[in-house]
């Protein structure tokens, strides 16, 4: 569970994580483009793909290879186990 709340602490990989909400199984290439556009983020495809590296071991994007490219799609399921502990489906 820290690794979530370590992956989410960044502006950077929230907005990643938006971008993939908004439109999933992108590659680093669109999703750089799509920071830049959206979030005024100028990141380097290296920063972005650190940030996706640490996204993933959290558990909150996956990842796979086709081809050439990378498609990274997110995984809400991480948030969701956190949520379930403050607020399990049993509580009224």
């Amino acid at each position: 569970m820290g690794d979530v709340f370590k992956a989410l602490a960044d502006e950077t990989r929230r907005a990643i994580l938006d971008e993939l909400a908004e439109r999933d199984d992108q590659t680093l290439f669109e999703i750089c483009s799509r920071l830049a556009m959206n979030h005024g983020l100028g990141s380097t495809r290296q920063a972005v793909s650190q940030h996706l590296d640490v996204l993933e071991e959290a558990g909150l994007i996956h990842s796979e290879r086709r081809g050439r490219y990378k498609f990274h799609t997110l995984d809400t399921s991480p948030l969701a186990q956190i949520a379930e502990r403050w607020h399990p489906k049993d509580s009224p």
